[in-house]
């Protein structure tokens, strides 16, 4: 048995260093740089407009409209939520600490420069999906990935069986990593850290060689996990809709406090961020330097693990907004990668530069630094003990909220290839399953998972790259009715009944 652990994981390694380090990055950098260019750098040109869209419409009646559960669709805003819900986990704080232990301070700026390319890869992603969406069985709305493979790069000629295998392909993808990456993996790191911060002096019983403690976290998440999950989307967008934003909004809060405390720092800080961007030469006594090469490649790497610019799983829900404007949704997506990146990223990086843990002269971890509890620590030395405390609970709500995000995910990729009689049955499946990820002591699941994760990747943005004709089509549509007031003819959708039903409303005003 062991042997047949040694050789997954040998295998699993170089599939995932094949996927993530020589394609994936390159290839997620060259979508994100192709499609800033053809949009001609519409997340700073148009910097005011999909800002006043996005965050500055959060309290307009149009972003909180609900249309009813019979409508299949959630809010602009529930859409939002449950996509941040997916995206802000514990790759905003333990993804964030490893990138900055493993590639330097340095590994900062490259995640934002993975971000402010990502947003228009999850823009372009977010309109494909809006465009080539349909209704299911049931009323609800489907799209994703699966939909604009099929139907849009299949539809070149051609490229028809290409364009249905990568679909089946990405379903398949997303399925495994929404079990491994977005359940197992997450309900762990839940596990772990509720342990250590509340249940470390406590001596339980061992059932089955696994702590009581483990067995009663497991089962009260799956419990709560059921409840919410197996309600479907109209549940799961209800309760994203209310503890997105406060865990969001409580963790800068928290951050901002580090922040303020080491103020006189801030600069050094910030400076480091940019001084060891592209490598760390190797300090004296023999500690080892760290190459461009790793600081990229984490920076990245971790950037893209947090706001999943690229991936296509957020498009499933995007999807299921009640938008007619592919754009609208677009412009959502551009938020989503700048609130999860730019803001939570960043804050937790200034957290974590502060704890004092990182040489900002050299800018190597210091000896015996732990990556995994290195934001609990650095919460822990300004607010003490109730510190570690937050930092536990903010893992759990980011954890526990991707859990539900991704059970949609893996839901809809279900969809797709069995039906909805089969999504249902997976999501019973995919709450059971959240009790192994409490009481699982191997890294191996989560590591599998994690290529699956990438494996999602390399079709979602083939697809993308296919259709980038198509995103500059709807760009320069929407843009020249809504900020030149041109009179043409709206294009919302590739069915032509959905186009004929919306194009009269979004003329009318209906967004």
């Amino acid at each position: 048995m062991q042997n047949f652990v040694e050789n997954l994981t040998s295998i699993n390694d170089a599939i995932n260093t094949f996927v993530w380090v020589r394609i994936g990055l390159i290839l997620l950098l060259g979508t994100g740089l192709i499609t800033t260019v053809i949009t001609r750098f519409f997340q700073v040109t148009h910097l005011k407009h999909w800002m006043s869209k996005t965050i500055g419409s959060v309290f307009s009646k149009d972003t909180h409209k609900k249309l009813g559960r019979k409508s299949g669709s959630v809010s602009q805003f529930q859409a939002l939520c449950t996509a941040l819900a997916a995206t802000i986990g514990t790759g905003n704080i333990a993804g964030v600490s490893a990138a900055i232990c493993i590639g330097g301070p340095g590994a900062v700026f490259w995640m934002w420069i993975a971000a402010f390319l990502g947003m228009m890869t999850n823009y372009s992603e977010n309109i494909l999906g809006i465009y080539f969406r349909r209704r299911n069985a049931e009323g609800e709305w489907s799209g994703g990935a699966m939909y604009y493979l099929r139907d849009g790069l299949g539809s070149y000629k051609g490229c028809k069986t290409i364009g249905a295998f990568l679909a089946g392909l990405f379903s398949v993808f997303a399925v495994l990593a929404s079990f491994g990456i977005g359940n197992m993996g997450q309900v762990n790191k839940i596990t772990l850290n509720i342990k250590s911060a509340f249940f470390s002096n406590i001596e339980a019983s061992d059932i089955a060689g696994v702590s009581f403690v483990n067995w009663a976290i497991g089962i009260c998440l799956m419990i709560i996990g059921g409840f919410v999950i197996i309600g479907g989307l109209q549940r799961i967008a209800a309760f994203a809709e209310r503890v997105v934003p406060f865990m969001a909004v409580a963790y800068i809060i928290g951050a901002l406090i580090v922040m303020f405390i080491h103020i006189g720092s801030i600069g050094a800080m910030i400076a480091s961020i940019f001084k060891f961007a592209f490598g760390i030469k190797a300090a004296a006594g023999g500690a080892a330097g760290v190459a461009i090469s790793q600081v990229i490649t984490q920076g990245c790497k971790r950037g893209v693990f947090s706001n999943e610019a690229g991936l296509g799983s957020s498009v499933m829900v995007h999807s299921n907004s009640n938008v007619k404007e592919p754009v609208k949704q677009g412009l959502w997506g551009i938020f989503e990668v700048f609130a999860d990146t730019m803001v939570v990223c960043t804050m937790t990086a200034i957290v974590v530069l502060s704890s004092g843990a990182i040489d900002l002269d050299t800018g190597l971890v210091k000896e015996g630094v732990d990556d995994a509890t290195l934001v609990a620590k650095a919460f822990g030395n300004t607010f003490g003990k109730p510190g570690e405390w937050f930092v536990a609970v903010a893992v759990l709500l980011f954890a526990f909220t991707t859990v539900l995000g991704w059970s949609h995910y893996g839901s809809k990729a279900v969809e797709y290839l069995l039906g909805v009689t089969g999504a249902k049955v997976y999501r019973i499946i995919f709450v059971l399953l959240m009790i192994s990820g409490a009481i699982m002591t191997s890294s191996l699941a989560w590591d599998i998972s994690d290529t699956f994760n990438g494996l999602m990747m390399i079709p979602n943005l083939i697809g993308v790259l296919s259709l980038t004709p198509l995103v500059v089509k709807l760009t320069n549509n929407y843009v020249d009715r809504r900020l030149h007031g041109k009179d043409i003819e709206p294009v919302l959708s590739y069915d032509e009944k959905i186009q004929a039903e919306y194009a009269p409303l979004v003329k009318a005003g209906e967004e």
